[in-house]
């Protein structure tokens, strides 16, 4: 079994991808902002319903915490589908002080820019750490039930092979924290829609009802990503479910729908004694 591909920070503020050398990758916890209730304390999400001025201070935080530019940052729409969008240093910023800029009508971004840094937002959906053998090219995305079910992982993997040449049996791919299988009930609409795209014979679900389901969304997306070409053993997978730990994380279901974001973020990361060669 693959280990957890990520560790919670000192400080408890992030939890970080390990093990990689030229990509650094990671998930926010809700501890170390200034956002008030039901958004307290590090809301990274300004269509909430939270203070703007406090989500950007957050950002900003985060930013300075990661050593990284905040206007090198990009931010998806996430409209809950299968669209993927490759960006570069002209699209720096987009999203990150504003919604009205981010990336429109795509749930995944990736890029070869060093030191543009892919952002996120979660609050029980699952985000998907794409980088390549050699660490030269990134990607995240957002998959919610309706963005699993619309394959977005495999658009990811096939955009790679396609048009970046990059063969699916050197992608590697984090799935980091979200609802666990035991606290996310779904029901026959959404398991009806993940037949349709999962390979035949594989259930990542138990029927608890008539009707009812736990539906194990990061099992799902492992199962799709393997059947897009990607080898099982490059697929790792965290155990944190943001609905158990009330402590560090936010969550849409627990909180009945009014709580902040945590952000998943990725890059291509360039020391700073190799900048200018």
């Amino acid at each position: 079994m693959n280990r957890e591909p990520f560790a919670l920070h000192p400080t408890k503020t992030l939890l970080e991808h390990h093990g990689l050398k030229q990509v650094r990758a990671g998930f926010t916890t809700r501890l170390g902002g200034i956002s008030r209730e039901p958004y307290n304390e590090a809301n990274y999400g300004l269509h909430v319903g939270d203070d703007p001025k406090h989500v950007i201070t957050n950002r900003k935080h985060l930013a300075k915490t990661l050593d990284i530019s905040l206007p090198h940052a990009v931010f998806a729409e996430q409209v809950h589908g299968g669209s993927v969008r490759k960006v570069d240093e002209t699209d720096g910023a987009r999203g990150a002080f504003s919604l009205d800029d981010a990336v429109p009508d795509v749930d995944g971004l990736y890029t070869r820019t060093k030191n543009l840094w892919l952002m996120s937002l979660y609050a029980d959906c699952v985000p998907l750490y794409f980088f390549n053998r050699e660490q030269t090219i990134v990607g995240i995305a957002h998959a919610g039930w309706k963005g699993t079910a619309a394959n977005i992982g495999s658009e990811m993997v096939r955009m790679w092979e396609e048009w970046e040449g990059i063969p699916a049996e050197d992608i590697h791919v984090a799935i980091g924290p979200s609802i666990g299988k035991a606290a996310y009930e779904v029901d026959a609409k959404v398991i009806s829609a993940l037949k349709e795209v999962l390979p035949n014979g594989k259930e990542p679900w138990t029927q608890n009802a008539p009707g009812s389901f736990h539906l194990d969304l990061k099992e799902a997306n492992a199962q799709l990503l393997e059947e897009a070409g990607i080898k099982r053993e490059n697929i790792f997978i965290s155990k944190a479910c943001t609905y158990e730990n009330e402590e560090l994380f936010f969550s849409h279901r627990r909180d009945a729908g009014k709580t902040g974001r945590m952000m998943a973020y990725i890059g291509l990361f360039t020391a700073r004694s190799d900048e200018g060669k």
